[in-house]
């Protein structure tokens, strides 16, 4: 994911992206000093010990290529140090809770840095060889080809070394990271998350300036239920590592969950602009596009699509292809702009789930637009993708695909006249939509299948069945701007008054930064003015 861009480019980027920056971003970014404080003792020198125990804490914030280039600054200082090669092997691992693999060549030299610590680690402590051990697992390509498989053997390595050595609070870190890592995305109990949290919070009380310990327990509560529990730590984590742009990122996944898009959009700005990789910065960015549009700024969203767009070396390959095709797509639907939903470029080179999001927002605007044909063509495209994620066994993206195709289906079906399927569709969009939590990689969905469903309630005339769909969608997605819309239209159609004033109360003060005469502001002031809210 992460090609060469010249420098120059991500200096203009970022200042594009950020004119305006604090005198702590100033102070802190690019300042390698402000990752954090991580204790990690090893066998290596003296001289690289404090450079391995820095590397480390880079690698918390998932600052991975200066945090292998500390590793290997490490092993230079100390080349019979296992710990340093541990650490390579990590950084080179990438983020475990994309779910996906490393490129073949990252993977060789990861495997190879694995096979380096073990051996080194032979002359070493029990303890570093545990680590060693269990990052070999991670890397075992010839005897473990499946990743996930690889990743659930890791973890049991780190929770062998963390019983065997109980002092050592890394490993438990380590440990509570690879746990929320392989938790299944159909658990909407959160057994595993809340498992890791409660190893976690103990040691995070503790060690309030660690870096690992406010990231993972963000993404340990990284869900609707469980959001409330991690905004102590969302608050915190900037400012525990305010160098690394992934720690100014994180706490938006929580300030997502709750529609907290004033703190959002301050943290995503600054992630951004911190990011010297354009490419790397489209996550942020796509996070950022998501809050803007909740309060309505729908000028500013489109300034970062923009930016987006025009980026030299745009990549759509890797999990942050999704973001890259999430951003134009999104701005579209969200609108209810279904004539540019229609004309979106379905992107190439990507993993199947990446063009799936444009022939979802393609097959809805043609579909919306009455073009029941064009609609049909893009909702076998969207099929044909589901097809290849399932000989691939992604099950969390045949899902999510899936849940696409019915949803689009369901328009389809309205397009051609068949009210009766449409309906029959769009609930089953919403119901398998709902069976998973969505991916890390994402604010929420494009469009949410259950407020779909309430769109087509509401235009099949049945307003209290599309209120409750409305309701529905925002249990999850909390301070939505458009189910808000939704769901106070339906309630005066569905002649609710207090409800609908409640809602329409919560849009007005939601968008109260909204572009000059955004219609669902002026229609929630109309009605709050006639029933004297």
């Amino acid at each position: 994911m992460r090609g060469h861009i010249p420098r120059i480019v991500a200096l203009l980027f970022s200042i594009a992206l950020a004119p305006v920056a604090s005198a702590q971003d100033h102070q802190h970014a690019g300042d390698p000093a402000t990752v954090g404080t991580v204790r990690f003792p090893t066998s290596c020198s003296a001289a690289a010990q404090p450079h391995f125990e820095q590397a480390v804490a880079m690698l918390h914030s998932f600052w991975f290529e200066q945090a292998q280039g500390a590793f290997e600054e490490v092993a230079r200082h100390d080349p019979t140090c296992a710990m340093a090669h541990w650490g390579i092997a990590m950084t080179l691992l990438g983020n475990p809770y994309t779910g996906v693999a490393p490129q073949p060549e990252r993977q060789a030299a990861a495997t190879a840095a694995a096979e380096r610590a073990v051996a080194l680690a032979a002359s070493a402590s029990p303890r570093e060889r545990g680590y060693a051990e269990s990052v070999r697992a991670l890397h075992d390509t010839k005897g473990t080809p499946d990743f996930r498989t690889r990743l659930r053997a890791h973890e049991a390595g780190l929770d062998r070394l963390r019983r065997q050595a109980p002092d050592d609070p890394e490993a438990t870190i380590f440990y509570g990271r690879a746990v929320i890592a392989n938790a299944p995305p159909d658990d909407l109990a959160f057994e595993r998350q809340r498992y890791a949290a409660s190893l976690l919070e103990p040691l995070f009380a503790d060690r309030p300036d660690h870096p690992g310990l406010a990231h993972y327990l963000i993404h340990a509560y990284d869900s609707p239920a469980l959001a409330q529990h991690g905004l102590g730590a969302a608050q915190r984590y900037a400012g525990i590592a305010p160098a690394a742009p992934h720690a100014l990122h994180m706490p938006s996944h929580i300030f997502t969950r709750l529609g907290h898009w004033d703190e959002s959009i301050d943290m995503n700005t600054r992630s951004a602009a911190a990011e010297p990789n354009p490419n790397a910065a489209v996550h942020p960015m796509d996070y950022l596009v998501y809050a803007y549009i909740q309060q309505g700024r729908h000028g500013e969203a489109r300034r970062v699509v923009d930016r987006a767009i025009e980026l030299p070396d745009r990549f759509y390959g890797g999990i942050l292809g999704y973001n890259f095709a999430a951003m134009p797509a999104r701005y579209a639907l969200e609108r209810s702009d279904w004539a540019a939903a229609a004309r979106l470029t379905v992107p190439t080179g990507g993993a199947p789930f990446v063009p799936a999001i444009t022939r979802f927002a393609r097959a809805l605007g043609a579909a919306r637009g009455g073009d029941a044909a064009a609609a049909r063509h893009e909702i076998a495209a969207l099929d044909s993708l589901r097809g290849v994620l399932a000989d691939q066994n992604n099950t969390y993206w045949v899902t999510i695909v899936e849940a696409q195709r019915l949803a689009a289906s369901a328009w389809a079906a309205r397009a051609a006249g068949n009210d009766a399927e449409a309906i029959r569709l769009a609930r089953q969009a919403a119901e398998l939509e709902e069976t998973v939590e969505k991916h890390p990689v994402t604010p929420g969905p494009l469009l949410p299948a259950r407020e779909l469903e309430g769109d087509l309630l509401m235009e099949l005339g049945r307003p209290a069945d599309a209120l409750r769909s409305y309701e529905k969608t925002l249990e999850r997605e909390p301070r939505r701007a458009r189910a808000l819309f939704g769901a106070a239209r339906a309630a005066v159609a569905a002649r609710n008054a207090e409800t609908a004033r409640t809602r329409y109360a919560e849009l007005v003060e939601l968008m109260s930064k909204a572009d000059p005469d955004r219609p669902e502001v002026r229609a929630a002031r109309a009605y709050l003015g006639r029933a004297g809210g």
